[in-house]
């Protein structure tokens, strides 16, 4: 199958990105290393960004050394990075390194009599951070014994006789054989960031949640059950204590990281390349990417400001089947990922995670204040921070919150319901999609629902879905009254509003998806809003005669237009919107219709 590089040069540039792209915790992850592995080994393929496995080779002699090394090199540094080291101390320490790079070592090749470290005390000591590596002991004559020895004490695959010559007739045969089995039995490691730290730890959730929004491959390792994560607490001597702890693929580490902080070294923008804009605009859910789409397409220098990553709530849904011309459906980090694809084409400028804490207006500008403290200057403004969900009025809550009590992040911790019985408060079609998905997860999922059915409030597709899935269970007239747990969530008590009954249940994972709240707390004395905090537009304007304090124009305000001109409003936090995605793509489209009519009046 690999008999041939234009076979490869074709097919990997194809494949591996499909594959990768299937999700963060599958097999077409390790599936794709695999292939890029064999090319790489033996084909020596230029375009794979896989960095060839290590052959290290250890010997106090400089001499010595240096023979082993240029025979290596010359029979093999095409498909293999040789290194060496005349120190075993020196050594153990490169492979710590090697390790924190997340590259593999197929080969030791290592000196017996050494002053420092003998050559099989070396090996027990590397095989702890690479037990696939093949093992190679090279001795003297009078040593031979010790060598057999170490076939059973440090499960050393070979042992070479001093010298070698010549190389294809007494070396190469022997580490060919070693080599073609370590690449036959290989699993590649995980090429994207680790984390590691507890369960219930409401960082970790943070960071999880923030990385798979973002579409950033990772994998999570418990502390309190993997011993390899005490071993990356070892290697980057940041201690179990000081958790979590994020590793990187070039070997680098951050301890209790921000998200701003990821996002930098990830390269994600977070600081505005340009001083103005023709337009800004504040979040980046379906509305907010769908003007950045239409202005930027049609000429507008647009900046578009996430605070905490694009897709928003709609970004987050497990799958979306009633979205115009997607007829098997798609979810809503899919939804996402096309979005910002396209706007990028067009030259939108993303920054996220980033924050707008106010904005002013100095005619004809509109001037946009960071929580970096930067600014952002533009002409026309546009506002689509969409909604959130409301957390639960119940005591001990807060505490609770990313340690086993969820707003909204079915996806994020999904595998956390393996096995398990979960409970999920809300009636709408969010909770709907949550409950179908986690369900082919979770052994039970119990929906909550103050009201006496699903049909007020979620779409008759995903009630039939509902219906026809065995392993969940919907109870009407239902809330929860009360949680419990010191450092996670171990039971919630559910009040039945008809009996007046009230039942303490256990449970690790609550998922709470009721309500809609505007975030719009920044734009107070800015915007005209109604009691809700949704921003009030065009006609609702004069409805509630806010017009006739603050607007200055003759004409009146625009459908989508705020109390002060040039800012837009679009989707969710819109007063009197639809709360469906393919009403904020639309109100997100024509707003930009009416922001080129006030560009131009100018």
């Amino acid at each position: 199958m690999f008999g041939k590089p234009d076979f490869a040069r074709v097919f990997l540039p194809v494949v591996i990105p499909l594959l990768h792209c299937v999700g963060t915790f599958d097999q077409a992850g390790t599936l794709a290393s695999k292939i890029s592995l064999l090319v790489v080994t033996r084909l020596g393929y230029e375009g794979v960004t896989v960095a060839n496995p290590v052959l290290l080779t250890l010997d106090d002699d400089p001499g010595v050394l240096r023979v082993i090394e240029r025979d290596l090199r010359r029979e093999y540094g095409s498909r293999f990075r040789v290194m060496r080291s005349e120190s075993g101390l020196t050594a153990l320490k490169a492979l710590q390194q090697v390790k924190l790079r997340r590259e593999m070592v197929a080969l030791f090749l290592v000196d017996q009599r050494m002053p420092e470290i003998a050559g099989v005390e070396f090996l027990e000591q590397a095989m702890e951070l690479f037990p696939d590596a093949k093992r190679v002991l090279l001795t003297a004559y009078a040593d031979t014994d010790a060598a057999i020895r170490a076939i059973n004490t440090a499960k050393i695959d070979y042992y070479l006789l001093k010298p070698w010559d010549p190389p294809h007739e007494k070396l190469y045969p022997v580490l060919d054989d070693l080599l073609d089995d370590w690449i036959s039995s290989c699993r590649p490691p995980f090429e994207g960031l680790r984390i590691v730290d507890s369960r219930w730890s409401p960082h970790l959730h943070q960071i999880k949640d923030f990385l798979a929004r973002n579409h950033v491959p990772y994998q999570w390792l418990d502390i309190e059950a993997e011993a390899e994560a005490h071993q990356w607490t070892n290697y980057t001597e940041s201690g179990a204590a000081n958790l979590p702890l994020v590793l990187f693929p070039d070997g680098s580490h951050l301890i209790q990281p921000t998200n701003t902080q990821i996002a930098q070294k990830l390269g994600l923008r977070t600081h505005a390349q340009m001083p103005f804009y023709d337009l800004a605009i504040v979040g980046a859910g379906p509305a907010g990417l769908a003007a950045a789409v239409y202005g930027a397409s049609e000429g507008l220098r647009t900046v578009l400001i996430e605070k905490e990553a694009p897709g928003g709530q709609a970004g987050t849904s497990s799958r979306i089947e009633n979205y115009l011309g997607f007829p098997v459906g798609l979810s809503g980090a899919d939804l996402a990922r096309r979005a910002v694809t396209q706007a990028k084409r067009f030259g939108v400028e993303i920054l996220s995670p980033q924050e707008v804490t106010g904005v002013r207006v100095a005619d004809p500008y509109r001037i946009l204040t960071l929580s970096d403290g930067t600014e952002v200057c533009c002409h026309a403004m546009l506002i689509a921070t969409g909604i959130s969900y409301r957390r639960l009025d119940i005591p001990g809550i807060d505490n609770l919150i990313g340690a086993g009590v969820y707003t909204g992040a079915a996806m994020t911790e999904a595998l956390s319901c393996l096995n398990q019985e979960i409970y999920i408060v809300g009636g709408a079609n969010s909770a709907g999609q949550a409950a179908v998905y986690l369900a082919k997860y979770a052994s039970r999922v119990r929906m909550l629902v103050r009201g006496d059915s699903l049909a007020k409030s979620m779409s008759q597709y995903l009630i039939e879905q509902i219906s026809a899935t065995d392993n969940i269970e919907v109870r009407v007239h239902s809330s929860i009254a009360q949680v419990h747990g010191e450092n996670c969530l171990e039971a919630v008590t559910i009040a039945d509003a008809q009996t007046g009954e009230k039942r303490t249940v256990p449970t690790n994972l609550l998922f709470v998806m009721i309500g809609a709240k505007p975030r719009t707390d920044w734009l107070d004395g800015i915007v005209a809003r109604d009691e809700q905090g949704f921003i009030l537009t065009g006609a609702s304007l004069n409805r509630n005669g806010c017009c006739n304090k603050g607007w200055m124009l003759d004409r009146e305000p625009f459908l989508l237009e705020s109390s002060v001109p040039g800012i837009f409003v679009a989707g969710d936090v819109r007063h009197g919107s639809v709360k469906r995605i393919a009403s904020g793509v639309g109100e997100g489209s024509i707003a930009v219709q009416f922001i080129h009519q006030y560009l131009s009046k100018m």
